[in-house]
């Protein structure tokens, strides 16, 4: 218990260190400590296709990684490079996993959600709305039609464009989704602005 107190009172960064100079139940302290941001990028990336309980595991394994790969002169604060780790670690899971082709359209339009790093743009369904000129009561869709719309979006984006969805769908905005995909911040974010004009295009020309 003393341990564990003496650990809740140094930062990560000091703990790293610590855990350098061998003090090896500083692992399974951090291990614990982050659990619960684990399970939370799980359940964000749980609408992609994928087992809950194995996402965790995956994203337990980027927390892993995070503890023994993090360079306190190199990367930012720990929190923000096992964010990073956790998210990539359980994307790739995904992604080997096969991502469903057809979400529900509702899951596509789960663009509503809030991003850190890009809180003054417009939220994309916003941006759907006021230039197709429907409200959110005419863009819902029928099972039927709703099948038909996936098929339009899913061969009008490119697979960086997809993948960048994919991400956005979850809550992360460009910032996180370029470190994630290993791209360029400026690219990322036209993707973004490429993704909505295609997904306007595709509901406006809708039958």
């Amino acid at each position: 218990m003393d341990k564990r107190n003496d650990y809740l009172q140094a930062s990560d960064e000091e703990l790293i260190l610590r855990l350098r100079e061998g003090e090896s139940p500083i692992t399974d302290f951090i291990m614990d400590k982050y659990k619960n941001l684990v399970r939370s990028k799980a359940k964000s990336m749980f609408i992609l296709g994928a087992d809950n309980d194995d996402l965790i595991q995956e994203g337990m394994i980027g927390l892993f990684k995070a503890i023994r790969d993090y360079d306190n002169g190199r990367d930012a604060s720990f929190y923000t490079f096992a964010d990073l780790c956790i998210s990539r670690q359980i994307y790739k899971a995904v992604q080997a996993a096969g991502r469903q082709k057809h979400t529900p359209l509702n899951t596509y339009i789960s663009l509503y959600g809030n991003r850190a790093d890009d809180e003054e743009e417009p939220e994309l369904m916003d941006v759907l709305i006021s230039s197709v000129g429907k409200s959110p009561e005419e863009l819902f869709f029928d099972k039927e039609n709703v099948t038909v719309l996936e098929e339009k979006i899913d061969h009008a984006l490119s697979s960086f464009e997809k993948q960048v969805l994919d991400l956005y769908m979850t809550g992360m905005g460009y910032v996180q989704i370029a470190k994630v995909l290993g791209k360029d911040e400026k690219a990322t974010d036209n993707a973004l602005q490429r993704i909505r004009g295609k997904i306007k295009k595709v509901i406006y020309v809708r039958k």
